[in-house]
């Protein structure tokens, strides 16, 4: 990622994002072929519309352990959202600079989950028994990055992986994904045309192979018609669980947006628009539908 300046911040996101790209094949995959046809010349080009995070809503962590590292570096909660039906609660977070990327930070709400689910949850995360952030130096760019690769829990066996599948495919990605950067999105409306609309580089997307998510339609609108969302199908892994057991699992993806100009700004020629231009924050029927991205309906479409 392209920052202007050089801070702890920037510092922990560029690591955060070498872990990503180096597990999401998809993303170097991306990169490369938006090289190849000119779009950017290098990843350092691509804007990065947000990045996100999911948590486990249990003491000692979920969002209001999570959002200290943002909160500390200049970021500030914005709006709340609500997944009903899965069972999330998210609120995004608005970067100090422009040139950093929004952040979305979502969190399971584990006591509204079957007792048994629960229980297999719990078996795991009461083993954090103070809030691990408060630890930490947040300035120290090297500690916080290495926080985000540290293991909180101990492994999952495949069966209690299996078993929160079944309840919650977002509880199973947790468990054993943890806090691994879950996607980070390309800004298509920074592109060169025509790839700064979605239908023509989600084409340029299937045509190198690239996967997408189908839920609610390729592309997922707001009901003011100014966010427009797309993203890929996650690449799967290869996660070794307890007693050396493995399974294919559903790992990270690539998320695509195109925020359109806010009504009172439509007066201004293109080279005039700027960030604060465009449609701002998420909204929940687009992002309950970029939420099956790890899903096994997704996976095995």
């Amino acid at each position: 990622m392209k920052f202007e300046t050089t801070t702890s911040m920037t510092q922990i996101l560029d690591a955060l994002f070498e872990v990503y790209a180096n597990r999401v094949p998809d993303v170097k995959k991306i990169t490369a072929a938006m090289v190849q046809k000119k779009m950017v010349a290098s990843q350092n080009e691509i804007i990065n519309d947000h990045i996100a995070f999911r948590t486990m809503g249990v003491p000692h962590l979920g969002i209001a352990s999570f959002e200290k590292i943002f909160l500390a570096h200049g970021y500030e909660r914005m709006d709340f959202y609500h997944f009903e039906a899965k069972k999330l609660d998210a609120y995004w977070y608005a970067p100090p600079s422009p040139d950093l990327p929004r952040i979305f930070i979502s969190e399971l709400k584990v006591p509204t989950l079957s007792e048994a689910v629960q229980k297999i949850i719990y078996s795991y995360t009461d083993s954090v028994k103070s809030d691990p952030v408060d630890a930490l130096d947040l300035n120290d760019a090297r500690a916080v990055a290495h926080y985000f690769q540290t293991p909180l829990w101990k492994l999952p066996t495949l069966e209690d992986y299996e078993t929160l599948l079944q309840e919650s495919e977002y509880a199973a990605w947790v468990i054993y994904n943890r806090y691994y950067l879950n996607h980070y999105t390309i800004s298509v409306h920074d592109l060169p045309e025509p790839y700064n609309q979605l239908e023509d580089f989600n084409l340029f997307l299937k045509d190198i192979g690239i996967r997408l998510n189908t839920s609610g339609g390729e592309i997922k609108t707001s009901a003011d018609q100014l966010l427009r969302q797309s993203s890929s199908v996650a690449n799967e892994v290869e996660a070794l669980f307890a007693n050396k057991e493995t399974r294919k699992i559903a790992g990270s993806y690539v998320e695509f947006a195109e925020r359109g100009v806010l009504p009172e700004f439509k007066q201004l020629k293109q080279y005039e628009i700027k960030r604060n231009h465009r449609r701002e924050g998420f909204e929940t029927s687009n992002a309950d539908r970029i939420f099956e991205s790890t899903f096994s309906s997704q996976l095995k479409r």
